[in-house]
């Protein structure tokens, strides 16, 4: 009596657990996820390029005559100006061609003069005096050679710029059109940039700009930025001066050159940036948060969208750029739908959730986006 009594006693005890797991099931399959309801914004458009600094003019400084370096007339590193005389080759002997030069054509000068009156009285004949006449001219082309000859001892700086190292010093022998140069100015203010695009982004940019997808930037089109070697940005804008209208045939790419103020000589010739050029506004555009987006075994982008019931769907997606942790979608998704951010993990396309809207980190209507090849994130 006594056992059966326990047995019906363990059963009605094994029966209200077995009641009281089964209530609190359905609360346990219910996830609590973080959503973000997207908002369709006008979205500037940059595309960010490696490139690298080139200087405005640059000018390679030889001599013109022959003869050794007397004197090195400016500081090496330092500014110099258009006309500023850089070495003192030796003139001693240009000097004294140029007085024999001179000293000839005023023999043959007075010549001439002398001829001029005696043809008119038909005491010397005229073949005479048009042989002095041109002995004189001849000379006096001679005096102007010499003359130039012993200018081109005094090198002078032929733009203004900042100077390199010489390399040659007091006592060198220098010859004309040597093919080594005795230094070199480049012109650092402004400065170029010049990166390259690929054909292939560029006819996308021109056919969205052409839909009508795409509204130019106005007069902020050519506006670039520049970020540096060491991750710092360049705090002084710039602007494109100009696109090549050839494709390189060996890369298959378009060279965009721009130009940028250096006032501080800050940026140097050959540094290796990284420019942004603003190229277009997305008037609709959709930001979606990188954490947001997955990827399919394939390789395709989806995301989960919670729906008006709370059950989660699975939609693919089109991703375009991306900059400052936002995805540009391109297709896919619409305003005002919420993409589930956190928890994800718990979620699969049909079930129920708890959705919670996230707090931004940061507003999405403040990031302009980079153009990034989305294959490579």
């Amino acid at each position: 009596m006594r056992l059966k009594f326990l047995s019906v006693s363990t059963v009605v005890l094994l029966s209200a657990c077995d009641g009281s797991a089964g209530s609190a099931s359905p609360a346990a399959q219910v996830p609590a996820v973080n959503v973000v309801t997207l908002h369709s914004q006008p979205v500037t458009l940059t595309t960010r390029l490696p490139g690298r600094t080139i200087a405005v003019r640059s000018a390679e400084v030889r001599p013109q005559v022959n003869g050794v370096i007397q004197k090195r007339l400016f500081v090496e590193g330092s500014e110099v100006k258009a006309g500023q005389q850089l070495y003192q080759i030796d003139p001693a002997t240009y000097q004294a061609a140029y007085d024999r030069a001179m000293a000839t054509w005023k023999s043959a000068d007075a010549t001439a003069r002398r001829y001029k009156p005696l043809v008119e009285a038909q005491a010397v004949s005229r073949q005479q005096y048009d042989d002095a006449v041109a002995a004189e001219r001849e000379a006096a082309a001679d005096v102007e050679t010499a003359r130039v000859n012993l200018q081109y001892t005094k090198v002078y700086a032929p733009i203004s710029g900042h100077i390199g190292r010489s390399l040659y010093t007091e006592g060198a022998l220098v010859t004309s059109g040597q093919t080594a140069y005795l230094t070199t100015i480049d012109q650092l203010n402004p400065i170029y940039v010049d990166v390259s695009e690929s054909s292939q982004d560029l006819l996308k940019l021109r056919r969205a700009l052409a839909s009508g997808k795409l509204q130019s930037a106005g007069e902020n089109a050519a506006q670039a930025t520049l970020t540096l070697e060491d991750g710092s940005k360049y705090a002084l804008p710039g602007k494109l001066e100009f696109s090549e209208v050839t494709v390189s045939q060996s890369t298959g790419s378009v060279t965009l050159r721009a130009s940028f103020p250096n006032p501080h000589d800050e940026l140097l010739p050959g540094m290796f940036v990284h420019a942004e050029l603003q190229q277009g506004v997305d008037d609709k555009g959709i930001l979606v948060p990188q954490e947001a987006i997955m990827h399919d075994v394939k390789g395709a982008p989806y995301v989960y969208v919670v729906k008006a019931d709370n059950t989660v769907e699975q939609r693919s997606v089109t991703t375009g750029q991306m900059m400052n942790g936002y995805w540009l979608a391109n297709q896919g998704l619409n305003d005002g739908d919420k993409v589930i951010t956190d928890g994800l993990q718990n979620v699969r396309p049909g079930a129920k959730v708890n959705a919670t809207e996230r707090k931004a980190s940061a507003p999405a209507e403040q990031a302009n986006l980079a153009m990034t090849d989305p294959s490579a994130q």
